[in-house]
């Protein structure tokens, strides 16, 4: 015989709808759970998907960051020759280089803050990136349980057994536990 999700998936559809016309407690307290549950994986789901983008984005803005610091120091190595010419041209009687040589050095000061500048604002960008990303690995495993937890709701209508309704709760609350955990950290 063939497996086929889609059936499985529809006749447990058809075994809830059909208890919950049979009024049993039982059947509409796991009903509660399952749409708690549900509402927690939408938003856990939704919430892992911002926080992938934000690890992305971050870290694209730390590339660019980091080739204005790379611009910034090879400026200041340009301006690094230009002042040891104008230097060198200085000492050997052309003293008129030497005021070329004291602009250079400023210029080199000035793109050296300009680098280090955009090196921090690289460090940072890259550490806002492993932020979102660390939430981002602790949102995938919060969805995953509660979604077990909706599958196990599932069985727990079918068979009328509160052991899986138990666990279901269960990775439900682990899961809740680790979707707190992604903004502790």
């Amino acid at each position: 015989m063939e497996h086929d999700p889609a059936l499985e998936a529809h006749e447990h559809a058809e075994n809830a709808k059909h208890a919950t016309h049979a009024r049993d407690p039982f059947i509409s307290k796991v009903s509660i759970t399952v749409a708690v549950l549900a509402v927690l994986a939408a938003t856990a789901g939704s919430l892992e998907t911002v926080e992938g983008g934000g690890a992305i984005t971050e870290s694209s803005e730390a590339v660019l960051a980091q080739d204005k610091a790379t611009d910034a120091w090879n400026e200041y190595q340009a301006d690094s020759l230009k002042r040891h010419m104008y230097d060198i041209a200085a000492e050997n009687g052309l003293a008129h280089y030497r005021g070329d040589s004291a602009a250079e050095r400023d210029a080199q000061d000035k793109a050296r803050a300009k680098a280090d500048e955009a090196e921090k604002e690289r460090d940072a960008r890259i550490a806002q990136s492993a932020r979102h990303e660390a939430r981002h690995h602790w949102l995938t495993g919060a969805a995953t349980l509660i979604e077990i937890g909706i599958a196990l709701s599932t069985v727990a209508i079918i068979t009328r057994r509160r052991t899986f309704w138990f666990a279901a709760m269960g990775l439900g609350a682990v899961g809740l536990v680790l979707f707190a955990t992604a903004y502790l950290n």
